[in-house]
C-alpha cells in the first residue's frame, strides 16, 4: 500500500504544472536592494508586469534594461527553468554602471543573464522570447546625439517581433508627450505621444492587447523635460502591451 501511495503521489507531482510567483512574491523577496523598493512605490510593478502574462520558464528580454529593476522581479517570477536577457548597448552601459554593480557585486541575481549588445544585431534569434518590455525607453528609438546612435527603428523592432514566439507579447512604458507631437519631442524631453507609439507598433504587426492606467498622472502638463527636478520619477506614463499573432 506505501508502495502504491508513493507511486500515485510521483505522478501527481509530474502532471501539475508549475505556478508562477506572484509579483507580490517577487517583491518579497528577501535582500533585495533599497533602491529598487523605493521604485517599487513609482513604477507600481504589480500592475504592469502581470501584462505580460508569464509562465515558469519563460525567456525574457528586457531591452535597455538599465540596471535590472525589472529583471530581477521577473526572474524570480518565470523561476529557475525561465531565463531574463538584459540587454543594454554601450551607451546604456555608460549611463548605468553604477546600478549594475550594485545589483551583481556579491548578490545572487540568479536568471537574469547579461545580454550587452548595439542595436544592429541584437543577437535574440527567431521564435526564442515569450515576451520582451522596453521600460521608459521606446522614445530613444527617435532619439540621437554624440554618445547616443541613431538607430534604424524598423530594423531594431523586427528584431524583437522575429525573437517573439507566436503569442509572445511585448510590453512599454514610456513618458506620455502632450497631445498631437507624436515623436517630435523625443530628443529634447524624452517624451512620446501613446498614440504614436501605437500606431508604429501596430503597423509592424503587434496586435494591441491592453495596458493599464495606473502610472498616469494629469499633475503633469508634459511640457518639462521628463530629467527636470519638478517631474522627475512623476512623470505621466502609458502603458501598452502587444501580442504577436
Amino acid at each position: 500500500m506505501q508502495k502504491l501511495f508513493v507511486a500515485v503521489l510521483a505522478l501527481f507531482t509530474l502532471v501539475v504544472p508549475a505556478q508562477a510567483a506572484t509579483v507580490e512574491e517577487a517583491l518579497a523577496q528577501p535582500g533585495r536592494l533599497a533602491a529598487d523598493l523605493e521604485r517599487d512605490k513609482r513604477d507600481r510593478p504589480e500592475v504592469v508586469i502581470p501584462l505580460l502574462a508569464l509562465s515558469p520558464g519563460d525567456r525574457v528580454a528586457d531591452i535597455f534594461g538599465g540596471a535590472g529593476y525589472y529583471s530581477e522581479i521577473i526572474a524570480t517570477m518565470v523561476g529557475p527553468e525561465g531565463e531574463v536577457l538584459l540587454h543594454n548597448n554601450q551607451a546604456y552601459l555608460n549611463f548605468v554602471a553604477t546600478g549594475l554593480e550594485a545589483r551583481f557585486d556579491g548578490r545572487d541575481v540568479s536568471g537574469v543573464t547579461r545580454h550587452d549588445r548595439e542595436v544592429a544585431d541584437l543577437d535574440l534569434g527567431e521564435n526564442k522570447l515569450d515576451a520582451a518590455l522596453i521600460i521608459m525607453s521606446y522614445h530613444d528609438l527617435y532619439f540621437g546625439e554624440e554618445g547616443w546612435p541613431a538607430i534604424d527603428r524598423a530594423d531594431f523592432m523586427g528584431q524583437i517581433i522575429r525573437a517573439l514566439k507566436p503569442g509572445g507579447r511585448f510590453l512599454i512604458v514610456d513618458h506620455q508627450a502632450v497631445e498631437g507631437a507624436g515623436a517630435s519631442v523625443a530628443q529634447r524631453l524624452h517624451r512620446i505621444e501613446d498614440s504614436q507609439a501605437r500606431r508604429d507598433i501596430e503597423a509592424l504587426g503587434l496586435v494591441y492587447a491592453g495596458g493599464t492606467g495606473e502610472l498616469r498622472n494629469p499633475a503633469d502638463d508634459h511640457t518639462l523635460n521628463v530629467f527636470d527636478a519638478a517631474i522627475r520619477g512623476k512623470t505621466d506614463r502609458f502603458v501598452q502591451v502587444y501580442e504577436k499573432p
